[in-house]
């Protein structure tokens, strides 16, 4: 349920109303919607009394929600949310409410050198965050399976040389401490509906870039995205990364319908992988312009110094100077429909 209050309700009367609310056992979330005050309620809302909440002097009007999802939910935050990454010992990097953000990297993280490398080239090119696997999750046990800790060192280094903000995937709640000085943490399609871990990622203090899972319909992304806020992390960012169909001819169905219903329905940022969803780097680009066109509000991009030698994903990674040249198209592109 969300409470809009009329314009010129004085704070005192506010607070009385939150106050009450709270006797009831309910959460109240509170927002702005231009130069009205917006209470989301959340708990048992059945023992309220909407007729008579709308009665009241300070009430403009009382929507019912019925949609599971809340704190994702736009009725309950009307103006779309915006991220701001990093900004203490790297640049300042913001996403969503108009702010375009491109995340770029290599699948994984396999040597210094590579890494600081990859991190100089996506930087120059325009990319506003570095991505990198350290702990990777793969179909067969016997693929590379990351460098794990010793990854986020070389990630954290990569940071130091660049300044550019750290994405990177968590496997494991167990794993949080190691997550320490990474900016945003990802979890991947497959722990989409971890709970637990979503659970977890809801008690700590940074972005969460949450992608969609191979066979997730977009009510299930925005319920996972639920878990996480309401543990209290509000700092969600949505990726579409491809579903799972029964084309072959790429290696996902990359779903850009998503990019409007989730902006109908969510006031988090959407962010899109092009490299996950098409798994060839030929492809890439052209599903970039088409998703920066869509309104998306970032991209997620594979980048190797050498695709062909690349531990993981090659086929899908741009090299810098591809990177380069689709960052040029995607500018073009924003300047046409921002």
């Amino acid at each position: 349920m969300v409470t809009i209050l009329k314009t010129g309700t004085t704070e005192e009367q506010k607070k009385m109303l939150i106050r009450w609310f709270e006797d009831q056992g309910l959460r109240v979330n509170e927002y702005m919607d231009g130069d009205q005050v917006v209470l989301g309620l959340i708990g048992d809302t059945s023992r309220i009394d909407v007729e008579m909440l709308e009665l009241l002097d300070i009430v403009d009007r009382v929507v019912l929600i019925e949609e599971p999802f809340k704190k994702a939910n736009r009725k309950f935050h009307p103006e779309d949310s915006m991220i701001t990454i990093g900004g203490t010992d790297s640049t300042e990097a913001t996403i969503g409410a108009g702010h375009f953000a491109v995340i770029a990297g290599p699948c994984s993280v396999e040597t210094e050198d590579q890494i600081i490398e990859v991190a100089q080239a996506v930087k120059a090119a325009g990319a506003t965050m570095l991505r990198g696997g350290a702990f990777k999750p793969r179909t067969s046990p016997y693929d590379f399976q990351g460098l794990k800790a010793e990854g986020l060192k070389l990630l954290l280094e990569a940071k130091k040389a660049t300044g550019l903000p750290i994405v990177t995937e968590i496997m494991n709640q167990d794993h949080l401490d190691l997550f320490c000085d990474v900016d945003v943490i990802q979890v991947g399609a497959r722990n989409m509906q971890n709970f637990e871990l979503l659970k977890e990622l809801g008690h700590c203090d940074k972005p969460i870039l949450l992608k969609r899972g191979l066979a997730n319909t977009i009510k299930e992304l925005l319920m996972s995205a639920e878990y996480i806020m309401s543990g209290g992390n509000e700092n969600v960012i949505l990726c579409e990364r491809g579903i799972r169909t029964f084309e072959t001819y790429t290696r996902n169905t990359l779903d850009l319908s998503v990019i409007p219903v989730l902006h109908d329905l969510t006031h988090l940022p959407v962010v899109v992988d092009p490299s996950h969803a098409t798994g060839h780097a030929n492809l890439v680009e052209p599903m970039a312009m088409a998703a920066t066109a869509g309104g998306a509000d970032g991209l997620m991009i594979e980048v190797h110094n050498n695709p062909p030698m690349a531990l993981c994903d090659g086929a899908q990674s741009l090299t810098p100077k591809q990177f380069e040249e689709t960052m040029e198209r995607v500018r073009k592109i924003r300047e046409v429909v921002k």
